[in-house]
Protein backbone atom coordinates (compact mmCIF):
# COMPACT_ATOMS: atom_id res chain seq x y z
CA UNK A 1 0.00 0.00 0.00
CA UNK A 2 1.26 3.50 -0.80
CA UNK A 3 1.92 5.99 1.99
CA UNK A 4 -1.07 8.04 0.80
CA UNK A 5 -3.26 4.95 1.01
CA UNK A 6 -1.98 4.22 4.52
CA UNK A 7 -2.89 7.76 5.60
CA UNK A 8 -6.38 7.49 4.09
CA UNK A 9 -7.02 4.14 5.78
CA UNK A 10 -5.75 5.49 9.11
CA UNK A 11 -8.11 8.46 8.94
CA UNK A 12 -10.98 6.13 8.05
CA UNK A 13 -10.26 4.02 11.16
CA UNK A 14 -10.04 7.10 13.36
CA UNK A 15 -13.49 8.45 12.51
CA UNK A 16 -15.56 5.72 14.24
CA UNK A 17 -13.06 5.56 17.10
CA UNK A 18 -13.42 9.30 17.59
CA UNK A 19 -17.21 9.07 17.54
CA UNK A 20 -17.03 6.49 20.33
CA UNK A 21 -14.67 8.71 22.31
CA UNK A 22 -16.98 11.72 22.00
CA UNK A 23 -19.82 9.59 23.33
CA UNK A 24 -17.98 9.39 26.65
CA UNK A 25 -18.15 12.15 29.27
CA UNK A 26 -15.16 14.42 28.87
CA UNK A 27 -14.26 14.03 32.55
CA UNK A 28 -13.93 10.26 32.09
CA UNK A 29 -11.60 10.79 29.14
CA UNK A 30 -9.53 13.25 31.16
CA UNK A 31 -9.34 10.79 34.06
CA UNK A 32 -7.79 8.21 31.76
CA UNK A 33 -5.38 10.70 30.24
CA UNK A 34 -4.45 11.91 33.72
CA UNK A 35 -3.58 8.36 34.76
CA UNK A 36 -1.33 7.99 31.72
CA UNK A 37 0.45 11.27 32.44
CA UNK A 38 0.99 10.25 36.06
CA UNK A 39 2.51 6.98 34.83
CA UNK A 40 4.92 8.90 32.59
CA UNK A 41 5.87 11.58 35.12
CA UNK A 42 6.55 9.20 38.03
CA UNK A 43 10.24 9.18 39.07
CA UNK A 44 10.45 5.41 38.51
CA UNK A 45 8.37 5.46 35.30
CA UNK A 46 9.00 2.42 33.08
CA UNK A 47 7.81 4.53 30.14
CA UNK A 48 10.57 7.06 30.74
CA UNK A 49 13.10 4.24 31.01
CA UNK A 50 11.91 2.63 27.79
CA UNK A 51 12.05 5.92 25.89
CA UNK A 52 15.49 6.79 27.28
CA UNK A 53 16.73 3.39 26.11
CA UNK A 54 15.39 3.80 22.56
CA UNK A 55 16.24 7.40 21.69
CA UNK A 56 20.05 7.71 21.85
CA UNK A 57 20.60 6.11 18.44
CA UNK A 58 18.05 8.02 16.32
CA UNK A 59 18.38 11.37 18.12
CA UNK A 60 22.11 11.40 18.81
CA UNK A 61 21.54 12.54 22.41
CA UNK A 62 23.71 10.91 25.05
CA UNK A 63 21.88 8.53 27.44
CA UNK A 64 22.70 10.85 30.35
CA UNK A 65 21.19 13.88 28.62
CA UNK A 66 18.08 11.91 27.68
CA UNK A 67 17.50 10.63 31.20
CA UNK A 68 18.01 14.07 32.73
CA UNK A 69 15.85 15.84 30.15
CA UNK A 70 12.99 13.37 30.46
CA UNK A 71 13.02 13.35 34.25
CA UNK A 72 13.05 17.13 34.52
CA UNK A 73 10.66 17.82 31.67
CA UNK A 74 8.05 15.23 32.57
CA UNK A 75 7.99 16.04 36.28
CA UNK A 76 5.32 18.69 35.72
CA UNK A 77 3.30 16.74 33.16
CA UNK A 78 0.88 15.27 35.66
CA UNK A 79 -2.81 14.47 35.78
CA UNK A 80 -3.29 17.46 38.07
CA UNK A 81 -1.61 19.70 35.48
CA UNK A 82 -3.90 18.36 32.76
CA UNK A 83 -7.04 19.08 34.75
CA UNK A 84 -5.76 22.59 35.53
CA UNK A 85 -5.08 23.15 31.83
CA UNK A 86 -8.63 22.12 30.89
CA UNK A 87 -10.07 24.46 33.52
CA UNK A 88 -7.83 27.34 32.45
CA UNK A 89 -8.41 27.14 28.69
CA UNK A 90 -11.89 25.63 28.43
CA UNK A 91 -13.54 26.32 31.78
CA UNK A 92 -13.64 22.62 32.71
CA UNK A 93 -14.58 19.29 31.10
CA UNK A 94 -18.27 20.15 31.25
CA UNK A 95 -17.84 22.67 28.42
CA UNK A 96 -17.00 19.77 26.10
CA UNK A 97 -20.21 17.99 27.10
CA UNK A 98 -22.38 21.09 26.70
CA UNK A 99 -25.47 20.88 24.52
CA UNK A 100 -26.52 24.45 25.19
CA UNK A 101 -26.13 27.59 23.15
CA UNK A 102 -22.34 27.89 23.54
CA UNK A 103 -20.29 24.80 22.78
CA UNK A 104 -16.68 23.67 22.52
CA UNK A 105 -15.72 20.54 20.58
CA UNK A 106 -12.67 18.86 19.19
CA UNK A 107 -12.48 18.14 15.48
CA UNK A 108 -13.65 14.86 14.00
CA UNK A 109 -9.99 14.10 13.21
CA UNK A 110 -6.70 15.83 13.97
CA UNK A 111 -3.41 15.15 12.18
CA UNK A 112 -0.07 16.25 13.58
CA UNK A 113 3.27 16.35 11.78
CA UNK A 114 6.09 16.26 14.30
CA UNK A 115 9.53 17.79 13.80
CA UNK A 116 12.86 17.84 15.60
CA UNK A 117 14.29 15.31 18.00
CA UNK A 118 12.83 16.40 21.36
CA UNK A 119 10.33 13.92 22.80
CA UNK A 120 8.28 16.13 25.11
CA UNK A 121 6.56 18.17 22.37
CA UNK A 122 5.45 14.89 20.80
CA UNK A 123 3.65 13.90 24.01
CA UNK A 124 1.77 17.19 24.08
CA UNK A 125 0.93 16.87 20.38
CA UNK A 126 -0.90 13.60 21.08
CA UNK A 127 -2.37 14.62 24.41
CA UNK A 128 -3.99 17.90 23.36
CA UNK A 129 -6.40 16.61 20.68
CA UNK A 130 -7.32 13.59 22.80
CA UNK A 131 -8.23 15.92 25.68
CA UNK A 132 -10.70 17.50 23.23
CA UNK A 133 -11.92 13.98 22.32
CA UNK A 134 -10.46 14.27 18.83
CA UNK A 135 -8.63 11.18 17.48
CA UNK A 136 -5.16 11.93 16.19
CA UNK A 137 -3.11 10.80 13.20
CA UNK A 138 0.62 11.22 13.84
CA UNK A 139 3.48 11.51 11.39
CA UNK A 140 6.58 11.03 13.59
CA UNK A 141 9.68 13.16 13.33
CA UNK A 142 12.59 11.70 11.40
CA UNK A 143 14.83 11.73 14.46
CA UNK A 144 12.26 10.43 16.94
CA UNK A 145 10.43 7.28 15.84
CA UNK A 146 9.71 6.16 19.41
CA UNK A 147 7.87 8.76 21.51
CA UNK A 148 4.51 8.66 19.71
CA UNK A 149 4.56 4.86 19.55
CA UNK A 150 5.33 4.41 23.25
CA UNK A 151 2.79 7.04 24.31
CA UNK A 152 0.13 5.35 22.16
CA UNK A 153 0.98 2.02 23.80
CA UNK A 154 0.63 3.55 27.27
CA UNK A 155 -2.77 4.94 26.27
CA UNK A 156 -3.94 1.57 25.00
CA UNK A 157 -2.87 -0.16 28.23
CA UNK A 158 -4.93 2.29 30.30
CA UNK A 159 -7.89 2.52 27.91
CA UNK A 160 -8.14 0.54 24.64
CA UNK A 161 -10.44 3.13 23.09
CA UNK A 162 -7.88 5.88 23.64
CA UNK A 163 -5.31 3.61 22.05
CA UNK A 164 -7.58 3.14 19.05
CA UNK A 165 -7.81 6.93 18.73
CA UNK A 166 -4.13 7.20 17.79
CA UNK A 167 -2.81 6.16 14.38
CA UNK A 168 0.87 6.49 13.47
CA UNK A 169 1.85 6.63 9.80
CA UNK A 170 5.39 7.46 8.73
CA UNK A 171 6.37 8.72 5.30
CA UNK A 172 8.75 11.16 3.68
CA UNK A 173 7.75 14.80 3.92
CA UNK A 174 8.33 15.19 0.19
CA UNK A 175 5.70 12.53 -0.56
CA UNK A 176 3.15 14.97 -1.96
CA UNK A 177 0.34 12.42 -2.24
CA UNK A 178 0.71 11.30 1.38
CA UNK A 179 0.90 14.87 2.63
CA UNK A 180 -2.21 15.79 0.63
CA UNK A 181 -4.04 12.85 2.20
CA UNK A 182 -2.95 13.97 5.67
CA UNK A 183 -4.06 17.51 4.80
CA UNK A 184 -7.64 16.25 4.49
CA UNK A 185 -7.86 15.70 8.24
CA UNK A 186 -10.25 18.20 9.84
CA UNK A 187 -7.43 19.85 11.83
CA UNK A 188 -3.73 19.72 10.94
CA UNK A 189 -0.88 20.69 13.28
CA UNK A 190 2.69 21.11 12.01
CA UNK A 191 5.94 21.58 13.93
CA UNK A 192 9.34 22.29 12.43
CA UNK A 193 11.34 24.87 10.54
CA UNK A 194 9.45 27.76 8.97
CA UNK A 195 10.03 26.32 5.49
CA UNK A 196 8.85 22.85 6.47
CA UNK A 197 5.75 24.19 8.21
CA UNK A 198 4.89 26.37 5.21
CA UNK A 199 5.18 23.37 2.89
CA UNK A 200 2.83 21.35 5.07
CA UNK A 201 0.37 24.22 5.26
CA UNK A 202 0.28 24.41 1.46
CA UNK A 203 -0.99 20.81 1.39
CA UNK A 204 -3.85 21.42 3.84
CA UNK A 205 -7.30 21.76 2.34
CA UNK A 206 -8.57 25.36 2.66
CA UNK A 207 -11.61 24.34 4.69
CA UNK A 208 -9.45 22.66 7.35
CA UNK A 209 -7.93 24.18 10.49
CA UNK A 210 -4.17 24.59 10.25
CA UNK A 211 -2.04 25.23 13.36
CA UNK A 212 1.62 26.07 12.69
CA UNK A 213 4.50 25.92 15.17
CA UNK A 214 7.55 27.33 13.40
CA UNK A 215 11.06 28.12 14.56
CA UNK A 216 11.64 30.28 17.65
CA UNK A 217 14.60 30.98 19.90
CA UNK A 218 15.21 31.54 23.60
CA UNK A 219 17.84 33.48 25.49
CA UNK A 220 18.87 34.77 28.92
CA UNK A 221 19.26 38.29 30.38
CA UNK A 222 21.34 38.89 33.49
CA UNK A 223 21.35 42.08 35.55
CA UNK A 224 23.98 43.50 37.95
CA UNK A 225 22.82 41.38 40.89
CA UNK A 226 23.63 38.17 38.94
CA UNK A 227 27.10 38.97 37.58
CA UNK A 228 29.28 38.87 40.70
CA UNK A 229 30.54 36.31 43.18
CA UNK A 230 28.38 33.40 44.22
CA UNK A 231 25.36 34.76 42.34
CA UNK A 232 27.33 34.71 39.09
CA UNK A 233 28.46 31.12 39.67
CA UNK A 234 24.92 30.05 40.56
CA UNK A 235 23.29 31.59 37.52
CA UNK A 236 26.02 30.39 35.18
CA UNK A 237 25.43 26.82 36.35
CA UNK A 238 21.69 27.24 35.77
CA UNK A 239 22.23 28.66 32.27
CA UNK A 240 24.64 25.84 31.43
CA UNK A 241 21.95 23.33 32.37
CA UNK A 242 19.44 25.09 30.10
CA UNK A 243 21.99 24.90 27.27
CA UNK A 244 23.07 21.30 27.84
CA UNK A 245 19.59 19.81 28.13
CA UNK A 246 18.64 18.55 24.67
CA UNK A 247 22.03 19.80 23.43
CA UNK A 248 20.56 23.26 22.79
CA UNK A 249 18.34 21.92 19.97
CA UNK A 250 14.89 22.94 21.23
CA UNK A 251 13.16 26.30 20.96
CA UNK A 252 13.55 26.69 24.74
CA UNK A 253 17.33 26.29 24.57
CA UNK A 254 19.07 29.64 25.16
CA UNK A 255 21.36 30.66 22.31
CA UNK A 256 22.81 33.71 24.06
CA UNK A 257 23.23 35.51 27.36
CA UNK A 258 22.98 39.31 27.46
CA UNK A 259 24.71 40.86 30.46
CA UNK A 260 22.96 44.16 31.17
CA UNK A 261 25.58 45.48 33.59
CA UNK A 262 27.74 48.54 32.79
CA UNK A 263 30.49 47.49 35.21
CA UNK A 264 33.83 46.60 33.62
CA UNK A 265 34.42 42.87 33.42
CA UNK A 266 30.81 41.79 33.98
CA UNK A 267 30.43 40.03 30.63
CA UNK A 268 33.86 38.39 31.05
CA UNK A 269 32.95 37.06 34.48
CA UNK A 270 29.74 35.55 33.17
CA UNK A 271 31.48 34.04 30.14
CA UNK A 272 34.18 32.45 32.29
CA UNK A 273 31.69 31.05 34.79
CA UNK A 274 29.48 29.72 32.00
CA UNK A 275 32.42 28.04 30.28
CA UNK A 276 33.46 26.36 33.53
CA UNK A 277 29.89 25.15 34.12
CA UNK A 278 29.59 23.73 30.60
CA UNK A 279 32.92 21.94 31.06
CA UNK A 280 31.64 20.31 34.25
CA UNK A 281 28.44 19.18 32.55
CA UNK A 282 30.42 17.58 29.76
CA UNK A 283 31.54 15.05 32.36
CA UNK A 284 28.14 14.27 33.88
CA UNK A 285 25.93 14.95 30.85
CA UNK A 286 28.08 14.78 27.71
CA UNK A 287 26.94 16.28 24.45
CA UNK A 288 25.67 13.76 21.96
CA UNK A 289 26.53 12.95 18.39
CA UNK A 290 26.49 15.75 15.81
CA UNK A 291 26.78 15.80 12.02
CA UNK A 292 30.05 16.84 10.37
CA UNK A 293 28.35 19.95 8.96
CA UNK A 294 27.29 21.04 12.46
CA UNK A 295 30.81 20.56 13.78
CA UNK A 296 32.17 22.55 10.84
CA UNK A 297 29.76 25.40 11.58
CA UNK A 298 30.99 25.56 15.17
CA UNK A 299 34.63 25.63 14.04
CA UNK A 300 33.80 28.37 11.53
CA UNK A 301 32.02 30.57 14.10
CA UNK A 302 34.91 30.14 16.53
CA UNK A 303 37.34 31.19 13.79
CA UNK A 304 35.26 34.25 12.93
CA UNK A 305 35.24 35.26 16.58
CA UNK A 306 39.03 34.92 16.73
CA UNK A 307 39.32 37.16 13.67
CA UNK A 308 37.16 39.81 15.35
CA UNK A 309 39.35 39.58 18.45
CA UNK A 310 42.52 39.94 16.34
CA UNK A 311 40.98 43.03 14.76
CA UNK A 312 40.85 44.78 18.12
CA UNK A 313 37.30 44.04 19.22
CA UNK A 314 36.69 42.94 22.79
CA UNK A 315 35.89 39.34 21.84
CA UNK A 316 37.01 36.14 23.57
CA UNK A 317 36.54 32.47 22.77
CA UNK A 318 36.33 29.97 25.64
CA UNK A 319 35.92 26.44 24.32
CA UNK A 320 36.55 22.74 24.75
CA UNK A 321 39.42 21.14 22.79
CA UNK A 322 36.86 19.60 20.46
CA UNK A 323 33.47 21.10 19.63
CA UNK A 324 31.67 19.88 22.78
CA UNK A 325 31.02 23.38 24.11
CA UNK A 326 31.78 26.96 23.15
CA UNK A 327 31.29 30.34 24.83
CA UNK A 328 32.02 33.49 22.81
CA UNK A 329 32.21 36.77 24.71
CA UNK A 330 31.01 39.26 22.11
CA UNK A 331 31.84 42.97 21.85
CA UNK A 332 28.27 44.25 21.68
CA UNK A 333 24.63 43.29 22.16
CA UNK A 334 23.76 42.65 18.51
CA UNK A 335 22.55 39.08 17.81
CA UNK A 336 24.74 36.77 15.75
CA UNK A 337 24.11 33.33 14.19
CA UNK A 338 23.63 30.45 16.61
CA UNK A 339 25.37 27.19 15.58
CA UNK A 340 23.71 25.39 18.54
CA UNK A 341 25.07 22.10 19.97
CA UNK A 342 26.18 23.92 23.16
CA UNK A 343 27.47 27.11 21.52
CA UNK A 344 26.55 30.23 23.54
CA UNK A 345 27.28 33.90 22.95
CA UNK A 346 27.64 36.32 25.89
CA UNK A 347 26.73 39.88 24.89
CA UNK A 348 27.41 43.01 26.97
CA UNK A 349 24.75 45.73 27.26
CA UNK A 350 24.88 48.98 29.18
CA UNK A 351 21.44 48.53 30.70
CA UNK A 352 18.15 46.62 30.21
CA UNK A 353 16.90 49.16 27.67
CA UNK A 354 19.92 48.49 25.43
CA UNK A 355 19.43 44.75 25.81
CA UNK A 356 15.77 44.99 24.84
CA UNK A 357 16.55 47.27 21.88
CA UNK A 358 18.93 44.61 20.51
CA UNK A 359 16.24 41.95 20.88
CA UNK A 360 13.81 43.89 18.73
CA UNK A 361 15.89 43.13 15.64
CA UNK A 362 16.16 39.42 16.41
CA UNK A 363 14.82 36.81 14.02
CA UNK A 364 13.48 34.13 14.51
CA UNK A 365 11.03 35.43 17.11
CA UNK A 366 11.31 34.74 20.81
CA UNK A 367 10.01 31.62 22.51
CA UNK A 368 11.14 32.26 26.09
CA UNK A 369 13.54 34.42 28.07
CA UNK A 370 15.20 33.62 31.39
CA UNK A 371 16.02 36.68 33.53
CA UNK A 372 17.74 37.26 36.85
CA UNK A 373 19.61 39.95 38.75
CA UNK A 374 17.47 43.01 38.01
CA UNK A 375 15.97 43.50 41.46
CA UNK A 376 12.92 45.76 41.60
CA UNK A 377 13.12 46.37 37.84
CA UNK A 378 12.57 42.71 37.01
CA UNK A 379 8.77 42.83 36.83
CA UNK A 380 8.78 45.70 34.34
CA UNK A 381 11.44 43.95 32.25
CA UNK A 382 9.43 40.73 32.18
CA UNK A 383 6.37 42.65 31.04
CA UNK A 384 8.36 44.26 28.22
CA UNK A 385 9.70 40.89 27.07
CA UNK A 386 6.18 39.48 26.94
CA UNK A 387 5.16 42.46 24.83
CA UNK A 388 8.01 41.63 22.43
CA UNK A 389 6.52 38.20 21.85
CA UNK A 390 8.09 35.89 24.42
CA UNK A 391 5.51 33.33 25.53
CA UNK A 392 7.44 32.55 28.74
CA UNK A 393 9.62 34.50 31.14
CA UNK A 394 11.26 32.40 33.84
CA UNK A 395 14.40 32.04 35.94
CA UNK A 396 17.65 30.63 34.55
CA UNK A 397 17.65 26.86 34.90
CA UNK A 398 13.90 26.62 34.28
CA UNK A 399 13.78 27.18 30.52
CA UNK A 400 13.70 23.45 29.74
CA UNK A 401 10.97 22.60 32.24
CA UNK A 402 7.91 24.49 31.00
CA UNK A 403 4.53 23.73 32.56
CA UNK A 404 2.09 21.65 30.57
CA UNK A 405 0.00 24.81 30.06
CA UNK A 406 2.87 26.77 28.47
CA UNK A 407 1.30 28.66 25.48
CA UNK A 408 3.70 27.50 22.77
CA UNK A 409 4.27 30.21 20.19
CA UNK A 410 1.71 32.37 21.94
CA UNK A 411 -1.06 29.85 21.34
CA UNK A 412 -2.96 27.99 23.99
CA UNK A 413 -2.42 24.24 24.19
CA UNK A 414 -6.05 23.22 23.62
CA UNK A 415 -7.89 26.21 22.18
CA UNK A 416 -6.17 26.24 18.76
CA UNK A 417 -7.41 22.66 18.26
CA UNK A 418 -10.99 23.36 19.38
CA UNK A 419 -14.15 24.42 17.58
CA UNK A 420 -16.16 27.11 19.37
CA UNK A 421 -19.77 27.66 18.36
CA UNK A 422 -22.90 29.40 19.56
CA UNK A 423 -26.62 29.25 18.86
CA UNK A 424 -27.88 32.85 18.81
CA UNK A 425 -31.53 32.17 18.18
CA UNK A 426 -34.05 33.75 20.55
CA UNK A 427 -35.77 30.87 22.29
Amino acid sequence: MSAAGAVEHALARLRPAGAALRARPAAAVHDALADVLDAWSAPDSPWQSALAAELPEPTGFSPQTLREGLARGLAGYTGTALRALVRSELGGPETLDATGRRRVHGFETTATVLGGALPLPALVALLAPLALRSPVLVKPAVYDPSTARLFARSLAERDPLLGACVEIVDFRRDDAAAMAALGRADCVVATGSDAAVAAIGAAVAPSRRFVAHGHRVSLTLLGPEATRGAACEHHAAAIALDVALWDQLGCLSPVSVTVADPAAGAADRVAEALGAALARLETSMPRGRIAPAAAAAIVDERAQAEVRAAGGLQVRVLASPGTSWTVVREADAQPRPAPLHRFVRVHPAADPACAVAALQSRHPPLAAVAIAGFGAAEAALASRLLELGASRVCAPGALQTPPLAWPRGGFGVLTPLARHSSDERTL
